[in-house]
C-alpha cells in the first residue's frame, strides 16, 4: 500500500468555490474533478504546500485559513492500493486568475451546482459538506 498525503483548498471568491478538472494522463481516475492542490513534500507544512501547488498549477496567489475536513479513501490501481489521505484548508483568492496550468479544467462553482461536477472519490464527501455549509451563500 501507497501512503499519499496532499493538501487541498476550498478556495473562495465571493459566493463560489474554485474546482479543477484532472489530466486525462492522471494516474488516479483521469478527469475527474477534485478541490485543487497536491502532494506534500516530506518535511512541507500543509499550507505552504497548498499555497506552492496553486500557484505552479494554476498560477494565482491564496490566503489559507483552517482546516475544513479531512478525507480518507483508498484507490485500487493495477493490483496496487493507494492510500490518499486529504487535508483540505478553507482558503481565500486574492490575486490573478486560475488557469489550466497543469489540470484539464478551472471552474468557480456555487453551492447549487457543485455535485453536479463528477468528483474523484476522495473529493466527494468534501463537495457534499461544502454544498451544506454556509461558505457559498450570497453575502
Amino acid at each position: 500500500m501507497k501512503a499519499i498525503v496532499c493538501a487541498a483548498g476550498i478556495i473562495r471568491r465571493g459566493n463560489k468555490v474554485l474546482v479543477a478538472q484532472r489530466k486525462p494522463d492522471s494516474t488516479l481516475e483521469p478527469l475527474k474533478w477534485e478541490f485543487p492542490g497536491g502532494k506534500i513534500e516530506f518535511g512541507e507544512d500543509p499550507r505552504v504546500c497548498l499555497t506552492r501547488e496553486i500557484k505552479e498549477e494554476m498560477g494565482f496567489d491564496i490566503e489559507v485559513a483552517n482546516i475544513f475536513e479531512v478525507a480518507s479513501h483508498n484507490y485500487h490501481k493495477g493490483g496496487e492500493v493507494y492510500h490518499v489521505l486529504l487535508l483540505c484548508y478553507l482558503c481565500d483568492h486574492l490575486r490573478g486568475e486560475p488557469s489550466p496550468l497543469d489540470c484539464n479544467d478551472v471552474r468557480w462553482v456555487g453551492r447549487d451546482e457543485i455535485m453536479s461536477f463528477d468528483f474523484a472519490a476522495a473529493d466527494v464527501a468534501v463537495a457534499e459538506k461544502v454544498r451544506s455549509s454556509v461558505l457559498c451563500e450570497e453575502k
